[in-house]
């Protein structure tokens, strides 16, 4: 039986790098995750939050360290306007905390639909 009460969680947020996860600062996991809840407008304890580090990755024909970020999420990513204000106040808080140039910042937004995102056995226009 499906528990109702529970908040629904979103949204998914996935970081490639090229960086080690030795060099990553070591509570960049929760900084990450708060950043990008405020950025978003949605709470910490909402959010899904993946890094993956150490991974080849070549960026404009480089592989110098750079970030491929991942932003997925129902109602937030889904204009050009939101998605500048996102991505002015991410990429400030990526370049801060890992020591990288802007330029080697890339990130995806992906507006997702309630029934794109499946949650407690049903999927979140349900919820």
């Amino acid at each position: 039986m499906l528990d109702f009460t529970q908040k629904p969680t979103m949204p998914f947020i996935v970081l490639d790098t090229n960086i080690s996860a030795e060099v990553l600062p070591a509570d960049f996991l929760k900084k990450l995750c708060s950043c990008t809840a405020a950025a978003l407008g949605k709470p910490e304890e909402r959010m899904n939050v993946a890094v993956k580090p150490g991974l080849p990755i070549l960026m404009a024909g480089s592989s110098s360290p750079c970030v491929m970020l991942s932003v997925s999420a129902i109602g937030v990513t889904d204009t050009a306007e939101k998605n500048r204000e996102h991505s002015d106040k991410i990429c400030a808080f990526l370049a801060e905390q890992l020591v990288i140039p802007v330029d080697r910042i890339m990130i995806c937004f992906h507006a997702l639909e309630p029934h794109q995102v499946g949650k407690m056995g049903t999927v979140m226009s349900f919820l």
